[in-house]
């Protein structure tokens, strides 16, 4: 099969491009490089069945389809845009082009090459859910105009565009809402509250919590991530719909930090700051679709993938 995959320097899409090549695909990774970084892909550069461009998905891809104009294509996977709050805080006019025009792109290309399409969408759809845990059917409740809507409504867009393409074209598609996802290659001044805490429980500083620590969140491990997206765009039963791909534990921001501290082995100190705008005051998917269609359901539990991540973090100051 050949694959060819926006965002393949991110944190994300580096392990995509491994798990691809590892199960003997031949992959085209592109990445505009803007939050991601060449050395994820270390595990895959020299390897004969992969081949990189840096290019923005954004602009035009004529030099996309200069490379693989004799090739046929079978899948496009979109993962190409800022994740962290800190990213699409700094770059917010970039990630609404990324998730509108890069999204047109990708889906236009794979339209034409009569591949499937698998668009990358996030839990951040939802916004502040009024519904917990969040169904796929649920519309969400997001500030159109607030500091985060770069992010959650272009990913709303995106997946707005992917629909009018299977219903206009008859594109083959699949959308996946990802939810908190950890584990190596993230970057120290990711953002996120996992690479916050292990940073700062690494480095023996207070932890930083934002609001009173009774917000929650679910935390998916890398390689759960990996293997329900690799199901989702190989299964036939998922063409034209939604699937959520995370962990249903849910934990309160304060319990993680004692776990975390627990795995590091230093006692919780915590500094209290202001709670971001419209952060989410609870986040955790209903996977009963994924588990049912899929087959698929977590499998590395949290104090398992949190020591996986120190150990990188420690092995990668």
């Amino acid at each position: 099969m050949r694959v060819v995959l926006t965002g393949a320097a991110g944190f994300i899409g580096s392990h995509l491009a491994e798990r691809y090549i590892t199960d003997g695909h031949v992959v085209l990774g592109i990445d505009s490089v803007l939050t991601g970084s060449q050395r994820n892909l270390k595990t895959v550069s020299s390897n004969t069945r992969f081949s990189f461009l840096e290019r923005d998905v954004s602009g035009t891809w004529d030099e996309i389809e200069r490379r693989v104009s004799q090739e046929s294509i079978d899948l496009v996977l979109h993962f190409a845009s800022p994740a962290s709050p800190v990213d699409y805080l700094a770059f917010p006019i970039e990630t609404m082009l990324v998730n509108s025009l890069g999204t047109k792109n990708a889906i236009e290309f794979a339209s034409r090459r009569k591949a499937r399409f698998v668009f990358a969408s996030t839990s951040e759809t939802y916004g502040d859910p009024l519904e917990h845990p969040q169904r796929e059917s649920y519309w969400g409740n997001v500030n159109p105009t607030g500091p985060r809507s770069c992010y959650d409504e272009s990913k709303r867009f995106g997946e707005a565009l992917t629909a009018a393409y299977r219903r206009v074209r008859g594109t083959d598609t699949r959308i996946i809402r990802i939810f908190n996802t950890y584990g190596p290659r993230m970057r120290r001044d990711d953002g996120r509250v996992v690479p916050n805490f292990i940073t700062q429980a690494l480095e023996s500083k207070p932890l930083t919590i934002y609001g009173d620590g009774s917000q929650t969140r679910s935390f998916c491990y890398i390689d759960d991530l990996v293997e329900g997206i690799v199901r989702c765009a190989a299964s036939t039963e998922l063409s034209g719909k939604i699937v959520n791909i995370g962990n249903p534990e849910e934990y309160t921001i304060r319990e993680f930090a004692e776990i975390v501290c627990e795995i590091a082995g230093v006692p919780l100190e915590a500094t209290a700051c202001q709670l971001p705008v419209d952060d989410p005051s609870r986040r955790c998917p209903d996977i009963s679709r994924a588990k049912a269609i899929l087959g698929w359901q977590p499998r590395v539990g949290l104090r398992e993938g949190l020591g996986r991540t120190l150990a990188y973090f420690r092995a990668n100051p």
